[in-house]
């Protein structure tokens, strides 16, 4: 019997988001946003989820007078992020 992927990473937008924080150490909020074609909306959105579920810390400051939002990949969300990828894996290699 395989394990359920998990609901919040199988996401199209909440894993490309995963995926990118997973390989640098942190990450502005244009730089997600360009990367993954996303609304500044659903970005927001989406990045509130994987915070919520603490997957992800997001840091807000300023760059001059202009809000900077940088998000950052938790060890719980990297766990979640490899046991995602190794469920995932389950169902391919069956």
């Amino acid at each position: 019997m395989f394990k359920d992927l998990d609901p919040l990473l199988h996401s199209q937008l909440r894993l490309a988001v995963m995926s990118l924080l997973i390989s640098v150490e942190s990450a502005e909020f244009t730089f997600l946003k360009e990367k993954t074609n996303s609304t500044a909306g659903n970005l927001s959105v989406q990045l509130d989820k994987l915070s919520e579920a603490g997957y992800i810390n997001v840091e807000k400051s300023f760059k001059g007078k202009k809000p900077l939002t940088t998000c950052k990949v938790t060890k719980k969300g990297i766990k979640a992020f490899e046991e995602y990828v190794n469920t995932l894996k389950q169902y391919i290699n069956k």
